[in-house]
């Protein structure tokens, strides 16, 4: 009896995993549909770019023609959708090589910079989290509410400059720019990109922390827990072992969301202290009207924040039978 319904749980939530999957496709594709339209409304091209305002219009209908930027949409679609499903995004209109040359060189940074950023930030918010939940309506609790809060509404540019006028200008310890290459050891590497880390980790910490907070006490108003607490067990243990497993499932969106937003939000930070990410190869794509590259980051951006979703949502799964009996 026990057995079959395991084996019923297992193919309940392998059936709820495929349907998430196949939302997750259906979602891309519709993705790629609206990023492809909004990199065609983008005034002038890669052609003109290249050119300069004094080209002819010969000039640059002569390089429109040799780049195929005067084919009909539906066929440059069709062609850049087909070579986006076979692994190639096509060719660089700016740097005359591969998009996936390009963004190889790009892409390891922009993953080490949000891994060592989780690092950071994931230990962090799950304590300051935790910990406000267990004093909830106390001194540390209204403490770090309104630290968090004040943190969730400072802007990135914001916390990246003012970490540049702290660290660099006024005490010198950091420079203000991340002069990174492959070339440098991890001291010098972590130097570099300190500031980069330092002000993602600020809005990861705040966003994450308030979510485990919520995650917590929703869980610390059940029956179960105040059947624990009567029964004496530590305050610490009630978390660890009997909140947590049962809060599992909305801190791992958290942690979803959040890295979501170091791949694809990090943007700003990676502009202003110059870091060789992806989020920056995308702003100087579009920058130089270099369509093919700046579809191909805006895909990856979007297709690692549904992985990560779907990530988020089978871990729910597997952790909350209520939603494989759904």
């Amino acid at each position: 009896m026990a057995g079959g319904s395991t084996s019923s749980g297992v193919k309940a939530a392998l059936i709820l995993t495929a349907k998430r999957f196949a939302s997750s496709l259906l979602t891309l594709f519709l993705v790629s549909v609206v990023v492809f339209t909004i990199a065609q409304l983008l005034p002038g091209d890669a052609a003109q770019e290249a050119l300069g305002q004094s080209a002819t219009v010969e000039q640059v209908a002569a390089l429109r023609h040799e780049m195929g930027l005067d084919r009909p949409a539906h066929e440059r679609y069709a062609s850049w959708l087909s070579g986006m499903v076979s692994g190639d995004p096509g060719q660089s209109l700016v740097a005359n090589m591969p998009v996936s040359e390009v963004i190889s060189s790009r892409l390891p940074n922009s993953l080490l910079l949000a891994a060592l950023t989780a690092l950071v930030a994931v230990p962090v918010a799950l304590s300051i989290g935790i910990g406000s939940a267990m004093n909830r309506g106390g001194r540390l609790d209204r403490a770090l509410n309104i630290s968090t809060l004040s943190m969730v509404a400072v802007p990135e540019f914001l916390v990246a400059t003012l970490a540049v006028l702290i660290f660099s200008v006024k005490l010198r310890w950091l420079p203000s720019i991340a002069l990174v290459s492959d070339d440098m050891s991890w001291g010098e590497y972590l130097r570099g990109a300190a500031m980069p880390i330092f002000s993602l980790s600020i809005v990861v910490i705040a966003q994450m922390a308030r979510m485990t907070r919520a995650a917590v006490i929703d869980q610390m108003d059940r029956p179960y827990v105040e059947m624990a607490v009567l029964k004496g067990v530590h305050p610490v243990r009630v978390v660890l072992r009997h909140i947590m497993p049962n809060a599992v499932a909305p801190i791992v969106n958290a942690m979803a969301l959040s890295l979501s937003y170091l791949l694809g939000g990090a943007i700003i930070v990676e502009t202003i202290f110059n870091y060789p990410g992806l989020a920056s190869l995308m702003v100087n794509a579009v920058t130089s009207r270099d369509m093919p590259l700046l579809q191909a980051c805006a895909m990856i951006f979007c297709a690692a924040y549904l992985i990560l979703m779907l990530i988020a949502d089978v871990t729910a799964i597997l952790a909350n039978p209520r939603l494989r009996a759904q």
